[in-house]
């Protein structure tokens, strides 16, 4: 049944959420594919900085270049299956919105919120500053020595 632009005032009209979302789990399901794009390109550059990073640093601080790396690579795991766990559970919570999914007196599903875009910001501010560290430290030694 669709609403018809003259029924839009009625109060029994059905509402903009009477026959569900839009698109249950589609919407999820592509946020989901970005979220793994996004934890490859952190890889991938985690990758690219275990193979840099040593080699731009002085003998003494080698092996603190490989630690850039490292984190990068464990986020990027973590991002992964952080990304499917958000699609999950933004999954059950549209169709936990459906009309009649929920009986009355039941536990309510959250929405999941923002968590893991904060987790993301934390990750690439601290992935910056270690960066620049490395720059300065391996700049200073070259100007120094």
């Amino acid at each position: 049944m669709t609403a018809r632009r003259s029924d839009a005032g009625r109060p029994d009209a059905p509402g903009p959420h009477a026959q569900g979302p839009f698109d249950p789990g589609l919407q999820p399901e592509r946020t989901e594919l970005a979220w793994r794009r996004t934890a490859l390109a952190i890889a991938i550059g985690s990758l690219v900085s275990l193979r840099v990073f040593p080699l731009l640093l002085p003998p003494a601080f080698t092996a603190w270049g490989f630690v850039p790396g490292a984190v990068g690579l464990v986020a990027a795991c973590a991002l992964w299956f952080a990304a499917r766990r958000r699609q999950l559970r933004m999954t059950a919570w549209l169709h936990s919105t459906l009309p009649g999914a929920t009986p009355p007196g039941s536990a309510r599903i959250t929405a999941p919120g923002g968590g893991l875009l904060v987790a993301l910001t934390a990750l690439a501010t601290a992935f910056g500053v270690l960066c620049i560290g490395i720059v300065v430290v391996s700049s200073f030694v070259q100007f120094r020595g």
